[in-house]
């Protein structure tokens, strides 16, 4: 009785054995992952600083996105079929934060929106559960919504830089894609809140427009500068990179 209660713990023990192994691998890969994409915001925030620096800026990004690439490769490689929500928690968030870049480096070269498949491809994922590892749907909005508050930022930086044309057009773009999420039936508690700080950006980019058009900085001063909404949307989706 003893050897046979022994025998099941044994494997019990090796199971575990086995699984902190795995989930050791799944971090050190995320480490890395993690690490690439630091030093992709860390080359996009140049764009706060230098209007002539952003083409190179997001060239530069874009080769710190091959190197995550291949990190989702390895974990694709290594997560067992079947358990990617076991193991989600590990690169979650990780996965937002570049799905955001990613959308910023795609808006600022551009002009529009990164839609879900193309943001999965620059990462090599899918974007269904049934092909296997893929780009999660939250973590692709999480990701977007991140970057309206980027961009929040950059109309403020855009002003003192001269570029007094630059908050409009973000205007319109922050405003549109509100229009959006506001079509979206959000339950996911995180998710909905990181939505309800949406509407902060929007006000914030929408007063700096205010700012400019009563001073008379931007060229048409006198349209209505507070309009964000325009006749042809200025969220499109990406059709390739």
């Amino acid at each position: 009785m003893q050897s046979n209660v022994k025998n099941i713990f044994d494997s019990f023990n090796d199971y575990l054995v086995k699984e902190q192994e795995l989930r050791t691998e799944i971090r050190d890969i995320v480490r890395d992952i993690d690490q690439a994409a630091k030093e992709a915001a860390i080359a996009l925030q140049v764009i706060h600083s230098s209007i002539a620096d952003v083409p190179a800026a997001c060239a530069k990004a874009r080769t710190f996105f091959d190197t995550c690439r291949e990190g989702y490769g390895k974990l694709a490689a290594l997560v067992p079929a079947g358990q990617y929500y076991r193991y989600h928690d590990h690169w979650h968030y990780m996965t937002q934060r570049i799905v955001f870049l990613i959308a910023l480096t795609i808006y600022l070269e551009k002009g529009f929106l990164v839609n879900r498949e193309t943001a999965a491809e620059i990462l090599g994922l899918t974007i269904t559960q049934q092909d296997g590892f893929h780009l999660d749907i939250e973590d692709y909005l999480v990701g977007i919504l991140q970057l309206a508050s980027e961009l929040s930022r950059y109309a403020v930086n855009s002003v003192i830089l001269g570029d007094y044309e630059k908050p409009l057009t973000i205007s319109k773009f922050v405003a549109d894609l509100n229009s959006g999420f506001r079509l979206l039936n959000l339950k996911n508690d995180s998710l909905r809140k990181r939505f309800d700080a949406l509407k902060y950006d929007v006000k914030k980019i929408e007063e700096i427009v205010y700012d400019i058009s009563i001073r008379g900085l931007r060229c048409g001063a006198g349209d209505a500068a507070a309009q964000p909404a325009a006749t042809e949307p200025a969220v499109a989706e990406e059709k390739q990179t």
